[in-house]
């Protein structure tokens, strides 16, 4: 089997900056001359062994990071902002996308900023918006979106709240519940906690120190509203300084993402990362016994699972996703190749979507995509009923997956034909499958021939 050979100028550039070091220095302490480093800076070499092993060495730098998801996740996205109708001519073929996001990053966040920004200008237009003219009318990047590609970006794992979560855990004593040290926590810094049917799931008002949950919500949800407002409590001044790291471009996205940080301190918590890890590969990724474990839902897992991305103690990249009824992605992360679409809904030929048909079943699916790689897929339904008579009933699924190479320590792709992989894509308007039997709309990249006296699958054949 040959070895992949690794680009990664990128990260050497980056790393020589946080160093404060000229390149010539950088190339002593790596034992490499001068012009080979500016060489690999400029990924027209590859990074050699010698270098690998010297950057462990000689700066403890973890080097499972020189082949991090970053260039893939920056390709992907790319690559739907190019298939957008508003560029007419051809697309830039992907070696040099890959280019691209290789030598200069910064440039590929800067213009996919600028198409973000379009779209929403142009979705203001296309509805006609009242706003416009009015000083709210700026194009802005949407909260949503924005504070979503803050943690896509992040790798999905914030390593200072992760710690301070893991340091919270680790002080429990043993015969206290985690919910336990969550109260007594809560209750030192004056917060009266009640539980009402007529709340909402979780109600704080900061004048009066009173926190209300429901006692509808399922036993799992109301563990983790108390912990999400433990962090929000105990560990505000941590999350602020994690937000103004962040930059965020408004209050509204600042809001978001401090709730989205809360989340994660909550997630955090209810499975502590080493404990969490070393359970997971010990019970092959069972998300079930691992809920029975942690006392946390199957969502809450899946979503752990994804984040285990500490520098030095990696677990397995695996893509989470949740959906809803109508295919619109309301979740998404991946440290895998497999990137999500940013706009419209995902392939149909995904698992994930069949899980609304087979509530409480597990689905199972080898897949491989366009560009040749092969993934394991597992999707279930995760409806959040009302709680009561007459309340509506949440429905999504979530899709949970890994690279094939790692299937093995997954416990859910035990007894599968390993030759029976189905072709996914991520969109139709940037999946190159031309005789793909649920594409909804044509390739923006191939051309189209339409036959006014031949009718198949498709009205048109793809080119």
């Amino acid at each position: 089997m040959a070895v992949q050979k690794i680009y990664a100028g990128a990260k050497l550039r980056e790393l020589r900056g946080r160093l404060n070091l000229t390149q010539r220095i950088f190339a002593e302490r790596l034992g490499v001359s001068l012009p080979y480093l500016n060489q690999m800076e400029n990924n027209n070499r590859p990074v050699s062994t010698t270098v690998v092993l010297a950057l462990a060495q000689e700066f403890g730098f973890d080097v499972t990071e020189l082949q991090s998801g970053d260039e893939a996740r920056l390709i992907g996205d790319l690559r739907e902002a190019l298939a957008d109708p508003v560029f007419t001519a051809p697309a830039p073929q992907l070696a040099e996308m890959r280019l691209a996001a290789a030598n200069a990053p910064g440039l590929v966040h800067a213009f996919l900023t600028l198409h973000a920004a379009y779209r929403q200008s142009h979705e203001r237009l296309a509805s006609l918006d009242e706003a416009l003219g009015r000083e709210d009318a700026r194009v802005k990047p949407s909260p949503w979106e924005e504070v979503r590609d803050f943690f896509h970006y992040c790798d999905n794992y914030i390593d200072a709240v992760d710690r301070a979560a893991e340091q919270f855990a680790a002080r429990i004593p043993a015969r206290m519940t985690v919910e336990e040290a969550a109260t007594r926590s809560l209750e030192a810094a004056g917060v009266r906690i009640t539980l009402s049917p007529d709340a909402a799931i979780r109600s704080y008002d900061p004048d009066t120190k009173r926190l209300h949950l429901s006692s509808r919500a399922a036993e799992a949800t109301r563990r983790f509203q108390l912990l999400l407002q433990l962090a929000l409590v105990t560990q505000d001044r941590l999350l602020e300084a994690t937000l103004d790291l962040a930059r965020f471009q408004s209050d509204e996205a600042r809001a978001i993402a401090k709730v989205g940080l809360a989340n994660y301190f909550a997630g955090a918590v209810l499975m502590p990362y080493a404990a969490f890890q070393a359970a997971a590969q010990e019970v092959r990724h069972d998300l079930e016994q691992l809920s029975d474990m942690f006392g946390a839902s199957l969502e809450q897992v899946a979503h752990r699972l994804s984040t285990l991305q500490r520098a030095g103690a990696k677990g397995i990249p695996f893509f989470f996703v949740r959906v809803d009824p109508a295919g619109t992605i309301t979740k998404r992360h991946s440290a895998t190749p497999l990137q999500f679409a940013r706009y419209g809904g995902a392939c149909p030929l995904w698992n994930v979507h069949q899980a609304f048909e087979t509530p409480g079943r597990w689905l199972r699916q080898l897949a491989e995509t366009p560009d040749g790689v092969r993934y394991f897929c597992l999707a279930r339904d995760v409806s959040k009923p009302g709680g009561a008579w007459g309340a509506p009933t949440r429905r999504f699924a979530i899709g949970l997956g890994c690279e094939m190479r790692h299937a093995g320590a997954v416990v859910y792709a035990d007894h599968m034909d390993r030759d029976a992989f189905e072709p996914i894509g991520i969109s139709c308007r940037i999946c190159e499958r031309a005789n793909c039997h649920q594409r909804a709309v044509p390739p923006l990249e191939r051309q189209i021939e339409v036959d006014v006296n031949l009718r198949g699958n498709l009205p048109y054949k793809v080119r």
